[in-house]
């Protein structure tokens, strides 16, 4: 294998062979090709793209990386769900203990915050004491034993991507719709699933904001995991405003008990339901969506869904006591209001600000050695549409200090806008997209 020769050849706009991928992939993985080598392909790609041939081809390398989760014993379905990023979505923490309530296991893969988006690990990790570092042999027994597993990408799996999307985010090569396919994929076909879930924002908060563009990053990677016998449904779901009132981590964790108490806001349980619906289809355990409505419904008013939690939290290491009681998570040292300056309706709140602005009071991260605070962020309780008069509250801000609660006024001044007519918003689930094609996402004929 001669590297300058392959860079020449996608540079070209030819395609490389199966067998010269795996090739370039191992040996990147072992040390053997220098960073240099393999940004000049990164931008080659950049410009020329990958095939489906050679997007599977580099899923494969890097799922060969390393090891898999192995949960072939299992007789019960294999189910996760994957959301392409956004600001206030805490979906993660209430589907994975709902949807394991109802008999289907859960092997969940989250990562941390990226950009303005924040991370489902560091929120899992607000909670005192949980660890989502844990091995792929500790995940297994944790599914077998309690149906779910909430865990970070370790060392035992796909570290080629590791290493690969690192470069991606040095190299400003991170927007290539196949290789975002192949990074997501090669971590969760390492997972053993038997089906998987995609959440695809759009919208000006989103990963990926433009709809059509985020509906290619979809379809590529349900191609991904039909040629691998693994279904793969999308669902597109709005990101241009926040998703359900809580922005930051330890808060997002409350929300979230409050949601798997029957208390969630609105929003953020038709986005839940809408995705855990088919992910109970996907696990044959809904015969349609208004079933799997009612399913969710009924774990959720029994406490059989918050019970679940609570025993996840306990495997892995973290104190189930904020189950009972949510104050035991962290809390900020200044809490502040912020109010209406005026009558009016609300027109916008800007999600790429707030999630700016978490990072700017400490809850996110500038790199990756960042410290974050888990205690700092919003609730956003205003939202676009809403009318509202002088003097209402808008939102609460929770700082660090002073200092935190005058950065947090600014940044809430720039997001929220205010005018003569309420604004208007995507429609919080717009388009369900399979390996048969897109159509219009129809919500059942039930009520939350």
């Amino acid at each position: 294998m001669i590297v300058p020769r392959l860079i020449e050849r996608k540079r070209s706009g030819e395609r490389l062979e199966e067998k010269e991928w795996h090739d370039l992939i191992g040996a990147y993985a072992r040390g053997e090709v220098p960073d240099y080598q393999m940004s000049a392909l990164l931008m080659a790609i950049y410009f020329r793209g990958l095939d489906r041939g050679e997007t599977n081809a580099l899923t494969d390398s890097m799922i060969e990386s390393g090891g898999r989760l192995d949960l072939s014993h299992l007789t019960v379905p294999r189910i996760d769900k994957h959301s392409t990023g956004g600001v206030g979505d805490k979906v993660s923490l209430i589907l994975a203990p709902l949807i394991s309530a109802l008999g289907v296991a859960v092997p969940m893969m989250s990562g941390r915050g990226l950009g303005h988006t924040g991370g489902t690990l560091d929120k899992l990790e607000s909670i005192p004491g949980f660890r989502t570092d844990i091995s792929l042999d500790a995940a297994a027994k944790q599914i077998e034993s309690i149906g779910c597993a909430l865990i970070g990408q370790t060392d035992e799996i796909a570290p080629a991507d590791r290493k690969l999307y690192a470069l991606r985010d040095a190299t400003a090569t991170v927007e290539v719709v196949q290789l975002i396919a192949a990074s997501i994929m090669s971590k969760k076909l390492a997972e053993g699933l038997t089906g998987l879930v995609l959440d695809v924002k759009e919208g000006s908060g989103a990963f990926v904001p433009d709809a059509e563009r985020s509906a290619k990053l979809a379809r590529a990677m349900i191609q991904l995991g039909a040629d691998r016998g693994c279904p793969v449904v999308a669902l597109q779901t709005a990101m241009d405003r926040p998703l359900g009132y809580a922005c930051g981590n330890a808060l997002e964790v409350r929300e979230s008990l409050d949601a798997l108490k029957g208390h969630g806001p609105r929003d953020l349980m038709e986005v839940t339901f809408a995705l855990g619906a088919e992910m109970l289809m996907l696990a044959e355990a809904a015969s349609d969506g208004a079933h799997a409505w009612k399913l969710m419904h009924d774990a959720i008013a029994t406490g059989t869904a918050v019970a679940k939690l609570e025993q996840i939290i306990d495997a892995q290491g973290g104190d189930p006591g904020i189950v009972d009681d949510p104050s035991l998570l962290p809390a900020a040292r200044k809490i502040a209001e912020f109010t209406a300056g005026r009558d009016g309706f609300v027109v916008d709140v800007t999600p790429r600000t707030i999630g700016h602005g978490i990072i700017a009071l400490g809850g996110g991260r500038r790199t990756m050695e960042d410290t974050i605070d888990p205690a700092v962020g919003f609730v956003i309780t205003a939202k676009p549409g809403d009318r509202v008069s002088r003097g209402d509250v808008l939102a609460v801000i929770h700082a660090r200090d002073d200092a935190g609660i005058k950065q947090g006024k600014r940044v809430l001044s720039e997001a929220l806008t205010l005018g003569e007519e309420p604004g208007k918003c995507l429609e919080l689930v717009s388009v369900r997209i399979d390996a048969r094609g897109s159509t219009p996402w129809i919500r059942p004929e039930v009520s939350l």
